[in-house]
């Protein structure tokens, strides 16, 4: 295992999904635990469906996600090229190879004919299978129709009446009779080659030992070997990875697989956690356990511990892991992963901070990171403690603010006990707090009512905590300013102002 070489080879033709990235993520964690070599090899020999946009996708998704590859684009290695529409000349020549054996040959029927034979098979309840009419041709007849420019494709003479056992190291051994393959395609008229041939050119050339690909390509594997034994080299190990569900235990669909994994980052989820996520499709460490680091994954995956029933993919199972990821992030860490979602949101520069700046703004990732389950909602529940125009909650108001004639004495008097508080700590803070609500004779209205007046809102981290991170000077003055809005009437017409539009905020209209 310590020499393993795994590969992952992705078709540029579209959004790298979670699913494709789940693919990438076991070839990478059996490389990383075994001290293997991880490849990125890029199969675009579809130059219809091939863009360049999406390469630079899964490139940026996989260095997203913590997946470095060992050999590939970019970074090149000892077999190179890592892409298919340059190996060409490679594949010619094991093509020749296997015309030379006798185990491939060209076929020059037309579209028209196969479709028309097709049609006839149908018609008689067979499977359309090719008829071989280009298998017996005459070799000297063939290479001069090839030389005369005619368009042909080359073939792979399959035998006839044997099985074809495919070892895999999830399901077992599977069997496959020749009968059922047909003479399959290995080159096309275009000169490019298809995936069953190039794929195994390309595993022997760079020396692969272990396939890990999805389920839906066990089907392709008795081909392939087929291939293998033609050109008398070793076949790698295989292991075919279960397919993913969704909730209702149903093949997920291509709109369901349609976000691309960078929108994931795009809507606030940690790499840690889409990791977790995903290592769990169909692998578990053999425990209970579902929390688990990227570190812990790595040191814990071997390729039998994959399961062959289905996966379910089930998002909201992922935002759960999120929030916990987000819960576990030091709040040194988890500032710079926000960074941008603050920044986007105005509430901090996009430059460097100072240290004042720095150190409040961890206090607040570690005070609010623990109700948040996406950077995106960290972001969201953090504006009133970056800035000071923060709006009321109209529910909150009318609640919290209008139950008594008394809570703007109150709010005033909480402030002028507040003010003198020192050292400014929780303890503390709560200490004073408490003394003048029992000195004011009032319970918890007291309580919820500062909790809407420096906050906006009725609900968040624990109030005394809340306030030893806002400051002393922040919190009184919220506490006096929410006093005078309320004595002024403004907070009485926002409460019935239609739901959202709040104090510090201009009308939804006007946004």
């Amino acid at each position: 295992m310590s020499h393993m070489r795994v590969r992952f080879p992705p078709s540029p033709t579209g959004h790298w999904h979670l699913g494709n990235a789940r693919t990438a993520l076991f070839n990478w964690l059996a490389a990383r635990h075994y001290g293997g070599t991880f490849i990125l090899r890029v199969e675009d020999t579809d130059r219809q469906r091939y863009v360049p946009e999406a390469l630079d996708e899964i490139i940026e998704g996989m260095r997203w996600l913590g997946m470095d590859y060992d050999e590939g684009p970019i970074k090149g290695g000892p077999h190179e090229p890592y892409f298919q529409s340059q190996r060409l000349e490679i594949y010619r020549e094991f093509a020749r190879r296997l015309c030379e054996s006798g185990h491939a040959y060209p076929c020059f029927c037309t579209p028209e004919r196969l479709a028309e034979m097709r049609k006839q098979q149908r018609a008689a309840g067979l499977a359309p299978k090719y008829d071989r009419r280009c298998r017996s041709l005459d070799p000297e007849e063939a290479q001069r129709r090839i030389a005369a420019g005619e368009p042909h494709v080359l073939r792979f003479a399959t035998p006839d009446g044997e099985k074809v056992a495919v070892r895999d190291m999830i399901r077992g051994t599977v069997e496959f009779n020749t009968d059922d393959l047909d003479d399959f395609v290995l080159v096309k008229s275009d000169g490019f080659p298809v995936y069953n041939f190039a794929v195994v050119v390309d595993d022997i050339t760079m020396e692969i030992t272990h396939v890990i690909r999805g389920e839906d390509h066990l089907s392709n594997t008795p081909r392939q070997l087929l291939i293998y034994r033609a050109l008398g080299a070793e076949p790698p190990r295989f292991a075919h990875v279960p397919l993913l569900l969704n909730k209702q235990r149903k093949k997920l669909s291509k709109r369901e697989l349609s976000k691309g994994v960078l929108a994931y980052r795009d809507e606030g989820y940690l790499p840690s956690a889409v990791v977790n996520f995903l290592a769990l499709l169909g692998w578990s460490p053999g425990d209970d356990r579902e929390l688990m680091s990227v570190e812990e994954i790595c040191a814990e995956f071997t390729i039998e511990r994959i399961s062959p029933a289905p996966a379910i993919f089930d998002v909201e199972k992922m935002e759960w892991l999120n929030s916990q990821h987000i819960t576990a992030t030091a709040g040194e860490t988890l500032l710079s992963l926000a960074r941008p979602f603050l920044a986007q949101r105005g509430l901090l520069p996009e430059g460097e901070l100072d240290a004042q700046q720095r150190d409040y703004a961890i206090r607040v990732m570690d005070l609010m990171k623990s109700r948040s389950r996406t950077l995106v909602q960290l972001a969201e529940y953090t504006d009133f403690l970056f800035s000071d125009e923060y709006s009321y909650d109209p529910k909150g108001v009318r609640k919290r603010l209008l139950c008594s004639e008394r809570i703007p004495a109150i709010l005033d008097s909480l402030a002028a006990v507040l003010d003198a508080v020192e050292p400014w700590a929780e303890e503390e803070i709560e200490s004073a707090f408490r003394a003048e609500m029992a000195r004011l004779e009032v319970g918890g209205e007291a309580i919820h009512a500062a909790r809407v007046a420096v906050s906006g809102r009725t609900v968040g981290p624990g109030l005394f905590e809340l306030l030893e991170v806002l400051g002393k000077e922040r919190t009184c003055a919220r506490l006096r300013r929410t006093a005078e809005l309320l004595r002024s009437g403004e907070l009485q017409r926002l409460a019935e102002s239609p739901a959202g539009e709040g104090v510090g905020e201009e009308p939804k209209e006007k946004r």
